[in-house]
């Protein structure tokens, strides 16, 4: 029961506070900055109220209410698209997706050379101290993901330049975390700067892996995502708001390195 409905004066709300209201729980964060409270929806769901110093629980309270269906309409959006990405064993069997193709990992006495990751006969093959050890088995997928996926990419980056008249730039692929690709000038346009690709783009399908060099090279003539960059990558692929849609999908759905 709250204090709206029993009269008792709650207490202030405190930073790490945790408030339920109706069918909601919120995280408390206060600041003595802070004129008036606010609410957020996290990537994971989770809701936080930002409370100014000082104020009670009660009007807390009565300012999630006065929100309620603004924060339920927000956490359906978020619980719809939040990442849905799996971890990894690293055993025999364990599926691992390249180009939106589907490989089995081989655990082998005897690694491959140079104790890199190969696709041998449709299998990813990895060594068994490797396997054993989850830090140098990620390692070692990722470093595959790089390599494989920097010779894919090299191959198709002229076609998509030329569709855009610009100068194809350095093209790298490595961990970017949770983002699929990035662009960087360089440095008083002396160059064609360079496009960076996070390894785990590679696991979707083809046209989406097109979809992001492409989106990449947009920026080599236009900075951010005004209209005319818009205007710019639907020349080069009429399709683009189609894919942009799928990526968002199927993307939140990859692995992106977390191992078990």
């Amino acid at each position: 029961m709250t204090a709206l409905a029993d009269n008792r004066v709650l207490p202030a709300l405190a930073e790490g506070d945790r408030l339920t209201v109706d069918d909601l729980a919120l995280r408390v964060r206060v600041s003595a900055r802070r004129k008036r409270f606010a609410l957020t929806v996290e990537a994971d769901a989770g809701l936080t109220l930002h409370a100014p110093e000082g104020r009670p629980a009660e009007d807390g309270e009565r300012f999630v209410r006065e929100h309620q269906a603004w924060l339920v309409a927000k956490v359906g959006v978020r619980e719809r698209t939040r990442p849905l990405n799996p971890a990894k064993r690293l055993i025999e069997g364990e599926v691992f997706r390249y180009l939106g193709r589907t490989y089995r990992l081989a655990i082998v006495a005897d690694p491959p050379a140079n104790g890199r990751v190969r696709l041998i006969a449709g299998r990813l093959v990895m060594g068994r101290e490797q396997a054993e050890d989850p830090v140098c088995g990620r390692a070692a997928l990722v470093d595959w993901y790089c390599r494989a996926g920097h010779t894919w990419a090299a191959g198709r980056l002229q076609p998509w330049a030329a569709r855009m008249s610009v100068t194809p730039p350095v093209v790298d692929v490595r961990d970017l975390g949770r983002r699929w690709g990035m662009y960087r000038p360089e440095p008083k346009n002396n160059g064609p700067g360079r496009m960076s690709l996070g390894w785990s783009l590679f696991q979707l399908p083809m046209h989406l892996v097109n979809y992001v060099i492409a989106h990449e090279l947009a920026h080599v003539r236009i900075p951010g995502h005004g209209p005319d960059y818009w205007r710019l990558l639907k020349s080069a692929l009429p399709e683009y708001e189609s894919r942009r849609a799928e990526l968002d999908e199927l993307g939140r759905r990859m692995w992106m390195g977390d191992v078990v």
